[in-house]
């Protein structure tokens, strides 16, 4: 999963990291004459104050995997050399500051200039894995933020501050949207009515089957109403699902009105007290004006507490850019995405949250009916940058 992302990242990373090697010996201690410190000035904690890292402190971590967490070797410098300050993502650093860092306390100081072509090769390779533009320029401009100024000794781990740094990016816009669906519907409420919506063939019918699981064995009742009246099949691929879970289905003949269908079901899970309702609809485009008005009758007749678009993971920006229109012509409340263990590139998962604003809520991992994952920003990242 994610094969050809984590790729990506690591040539990012590598060409950091050649970078600086090459900062690290591109500085003779014989050109630093005119400097007001010695080349012979041994180093240690107390002659070098302004390290971000102590050597004799055993207090404090080189690296920290954690990307909620601070990075102290990632904290910039002021002019002076102090942690914690604001630097520009423009700021250029002179050669005496360069050098004293280099030759006197065995640290390198990246800049802008350092960073633009691995960053020019990031976005690249971010939009490489169907990443949309937008998310990938967020990255890079976070990852370019936290690089800018850092001061790292030579000969530690040069790859953790890069990967924490990307860590923290992708992180950042994955984490933007999270909404609890599990806690929700047990607050709400009864009956909470969900419709489904999506193109053809994306899975929101085997999704629909899965969550109906999912609630049932949280203890909740669950109706399911078979709104694809226009698909043939679609009625008793439904049916098949709900019977092999164990819910009851409401259903119409085919070509019937789905407002109809699903309002009936509206009405059931009231008369029975029922937890749950779960839509089904056909699939359909954002341009198909026939299909839209339906469904926009639908949300009149049964108002949805929730409405959810399905896409396939596998699709890219292809579903990215159809979850932003559908969210453009029916507002939705979050996202499915299905075949997310076939994926190779994550672009979808991290764009859809962040270009409609609206979070992902599953992943779907398999054929099976306990084969989606609640989604996790911290899971997700962590299975980009797995070994």
């Amino acid at each position: 999963m994610f094969n050809k992302l984590k790729a990506k990242l690591t040539g990012f990373k590598e060409k950091i990291g050649n970078k600086i090697d090459e900062k690290a010996v591109s500085i003779d201690p014989a050109d630093t004459d005119g400097l007001s410190v010695p080349v012979t000035t041994p180093v240690s904690a107390s002659n070098g104050p302004d390290s971000c890292v102590k050597e004799n402190n055993p207090d404090v971590q080189e690296t920290d995997h954690d990307v909620k967490g601070t990075v102290e070797s990632r904290q910039p410098v002021n002019e002076k050399g102090a942690a914690g300050s604001k630097i520009p993502v423009n700021r250029k650093f002179g050669f005496a500051e360069k050098a004293k860092a280099l030759v006197f306390e065995r640290e390198f100081i990246l800049d802008a200039d350092d960073l633009e072509e691995p960053l020019w090769d990031l976005e690249m390779a971010l939009l490489e894995s169907d990443i949309a533009l937008t998310v990938s320029e967020a990255i890079v401009d976070s990852v370019r933020e936290q690089l800018v100024g850092t001061r790292r000794r030579i000969g530690s781990n040069t790859g953790a501050i890069v990967e924490d740094a990307l860590k923290k990016a992708i992180y950042d816009v994955m984490s933007a949207n999270v909404f609890d669906l599990d806690e929700y519907v047990k607050n709400a409420s009864k009956p909470v009515h969900i419709v489904f919506v999506g193109i053809n063939g994306t899975g929101k019918t085997t999704s629909i089957a899965k969550l109906a699981k999912r609630f049932k064995d949280g203890g909740m009742s669950v109706v399911v109403a078979a709104g694809d009246t226009f698909r043939a099949g679609a009625i008793d691929q439904l049916a098949i699902h709900a019977g092999k879970i164990g819910v009851k289905i409401i259903k119409h003949q085919e070509q019937g009105d789905p407002a109809a269908v699903i309002y009936d079901a509206i009405q059931h899970a009231k008369a029975n007290r029922v937890d749950v309702v779960l839509s089904d609809t056909a699939g359909r485009m954002h341009t198909n004006i026939n299909l839209m008005e339906q469904l926009k009758k639908v949300c009149r007749v049964a108002p949805p507490d929730l409405l959810l678009f399905v896409d396939e993971a596998v699709a890219g920006n292809d579903a990215v850019e159809r979850a932003a229109q559908f969210n453009d012509a029916v507002p939705i409340n979050g996202s499915i995405l299905t075949k997310t263990d076939a994926d190779a590139k994550g672009g979808a998962a991290i764009s859809i949250a962040y270009i409609t604003g609206k979070p992902i809520l599953f992943l779907g991992m398999g054929q099976g009916y306990d084969d989606l994952r609640k989604f996790d920003p911290q899971w997700f990242v962590d299975q980009i940058f797995a070994e």
